[in-house]
């Protein structure tokens, strides 16, 4: 097993499995011409012989882990059933090789690739008026105002110059007349083909467009009068095309998520496990430890910004189920509407941070996502989280130009701080305050990204506190979920106070559970935090009829309790929803706290806070005054 260090604090890997071990009995065996070769320790010279020794015709040094290589297989298919045992067999006889692993094969989807039926910022691009998500006049039917308030942070100076975003996806058209003067060569590459020209792949349907549509979106050029404005319109966008083969394999997305992290500062995903609402799966373990590795190593050690799309899979699933959106080391990001709803797609999960926009609810042809597309086209059609998730990474380039200390948890914590409810509405899930004052809500996070605020805040922001790690409490007792009611389980904890490693002030918790059930869609479970925030862990998934894998050892995170006080008694409960009854057992409950001994701003927040209900009661005493007035002087008046 692969080991690392997270935030400098050497970490027991009690989750390294979890994202594994719950798909593991629905795997197909799908085997690739792909080998992780470990070599010997003092053998990491002679990779590229052993690779040609052993009749392999392509290796590459991987960046993450030591001695550790990519070895491909021209001769061997792209993806079989049965095992290359004769090429296996052959590395592991080798004395140099201390370990070979042939990659299995498995499933990847582009998210949101779907066809859908008075400020002074003047630009001369056709498609920009059309862009409602940047400026929103109330153009296709949408509510003006509801947008990412990029022309605040343009008008002050911040356009992304500097910052470099990577696309990965199924390549990038970097031919575009719209995308070539932003293109970063140098930060690109392409893992489907092994070669530095990430160019997408052609096809009669224009399949292959999505990763060119999402660049367009942060990085396309400003006043050349072609298609429309990025969000970060003089950024460098890199193109990783890693999405275009049949199957993904852990080697193929780890390099993608580690590919030149002193270089790049941002990577954008719109993908993910499939969105059917009956599947369990998030990264195996090298692309566990190259995001790890991105967040403690990347950009000169302040670490690689990750975001990530929630997910497609609308009311039927939770993006909880999904361990690249619900991962800590990822800010995942939630669309609205155009008109501020929520779309019919989108996931709701309480590890989601932020929303952006995808489209409008109405077949109005202009309500879509206004961008590049393939063969120096633009379209008014991109949609889904996968348009969400380009947006909020513009943003974070925007902020990133106001100030480049920023760390990959300053991001997180900005995001949290400036995002807006603006005029967000989900008919659902009602807005709620956290233990802090902080407003938040199941689906769209902490609301809709503001690049105003939030690039405003990053120019005079100092670098957060220290973070560490608690476990705050397990219960390993089997305990029966019952069919008609609710298990409810606590843990009080100290959150490790007196320690080393004590946290004050939350930012992610997870709620490391082993659970199985009759039915694995139909569990619900909440956990409320001792300040009285209830999160939702999981959501009932209609689809998913799983009787025998369960969850094992899942980590379901929240964001949702940011900046509470862990201190005190937790509460989780388990139980099931929808029409038949059904049975379960809980066999674990693990608390894992994660944040920091001191954050000045939290403390100011709870002043604000406070402050302000102290005022809202005091007025609320004033109109009950003027009422009782009020009242005394009809009955006065009545009488007279």
């Amino acid at each position: 097993m692969l080991g690392f260090n997270r935030d400098g604090t050497t970490v027991v890997l009690i989750l390294l499995n979890a994202f594994i071990v719950a798909t593991r009995a629905t795997e197909k065996g799908i085997y690739t011409n792909n080998f992780l070769v470990q070599l010997h320790e003092g053998e990491d010279d002679v990779g590229s012989q052993v690779a040609v020794d052993n009749g392999f015709n392509n290796v590459r040094k991987l960046p993450f882990g030591e001695g550790l290589f990519h070895f491909y297989h021209n001769g061997i298919p792209k993806a079989r059933r049965r095992r290359s045992l004769q090429h296996k067999q052959r590395l592991e006889k080798d004395h140099r090789v201390k370990n070979v692993i042939q990659q299995e094969g498995f499933g990847r989807k582009k998210r949101g690739y779907r066809n859908i039926n008075e400020i002074e910022v003047n630009m001369n691009d056709p498609l920009f008026t059309k862009q409602w998500y940047l400026i929103n006049t109330g153009q296709a039917d949408g509510t003006p105002g509801l947008d990412l308030n990029v022309a605040e942070a343009w008008e002050l100076g911040f356009t992304g110059k500097g910052v470099t975003i990577a696309i990965m996806d199924d390549g990038i058209d970097y031919l575009h007349p719209d995308l070539a003067s932003n293109y970063n060569a140098e930060a690109s590459y392409d893992f489907s083909s092994n070669d530095p020209f990430p160019y997408p792949r052609y096809t009669d349907d224009w399949f292959n467009s999505h990763g060119t549509r999402c660049a367009g979106e942060v990085s396309a050029a400003a006043n050349n009068n072609i298609c429309g404005v990025g969000v970060a319109y003089n950024s460098k966008v890199a193109g990783i095309r890693m999405l275009d083969q049949p199957f993904m394999t852990d080697i193929i997305e780890a390099s993608s998520i580690s590919h030149m992290p002193q270089v790049i500062d941002i990577y954008s995903a719109s993908w993910g496990p499939t969105d059917d609402g009956k599947t369990v799966d998030g990264p195996r373990e090298l692309t566990l430890q190259a995001m790890a590795d991105g967040v403690n190593k990347g950009r000169g050690g302040k670490g690689s910004i990750y975001v990530w799309a929630s997910g497609d899979g609308g009311s039927y699933d939770d993006c909880n189920c999904d361990g690249y959106a619900s991962s800590m080391w990822t800010i995942s990001i939630n669309s609205a509407i155009n008109d501020g709803r929520t779309a019919l797609y989108d996931e709701s999960c309480s590890s989601t941070l932020a929303s952006t926009f995808s489209n409008g609810r109405k077949r109005n042809p202009e309500a879509g996502v206004a961008t590049t597309d393939l063969y120096g086209n633009c379209t008014l059609r991109h949609s889904g989280t996968s348009a969400a998730a380009p947006e909020a990474a513009g943003v974070f380039a925007l902020a990133l130009e106001a100030n480049p200390n920023l760390t990959w948890r300053d991001m997180q914590h900005l995001a949290v701080l400036t995002s807006k409810r603006n005029k967000l509405h989900d008919e659902v899930h009602q807005w709620r305050r956290n233990g802090v004052g902080l407003e938040f809500n199941h689906l769209f996070g902490y609301g809709v990204l503001d690049a105003g605020g939030m690039v405003k805040m990053a120019k005079d922001w100092k670098t957060v506190p220290e973070r560490f790690h608690c476990v705050g409490g397990s219960i390993q007792e089997t305990h029966k979920i019952p069919s008609d009611g609710k298990l409810i389980l606590t843990i009080t904890t100290d959150a490790c106070e007196g320690k080393d490693n004590f946290v004050r002030y939350l930012e992610h918790v997870q709620a490391v559970i082993t659970v199985n059930a009759s039915r694995r869609g139909d569990l619900n479970i909440n956990m409320t935090s001792p300040m009285g925030t209830k999160s939702i862990l999981l959501s009932r998934r209609p689809r998913d009829q799983d009787s025998k894998v369960g969850f094992d050892k899942w980590p379901f995170m929240t964001t949702h309790t940011w900046g509470e006080d862990p201190r005190g008694t937790w509460v989780l409960e388990v139980g099931f929803e929808g029409g038949a009854l059904q049975k379960g057992v809980l066999k674990e409950w693990t608390l894992m706290l994660h944040g920091t001994q001191s954050a000045p701003y939290i403390d100011q927040i709870v002043r604000d806070y406070q402050s302000k209900l102290a005022m809202s009661k005091k007025e609320e005493l004033e109109e009950e005054l003027d009422e009782a007035v009020e009242r005394s002087l009809k009955s006065l008046l009545s009488k007279n």
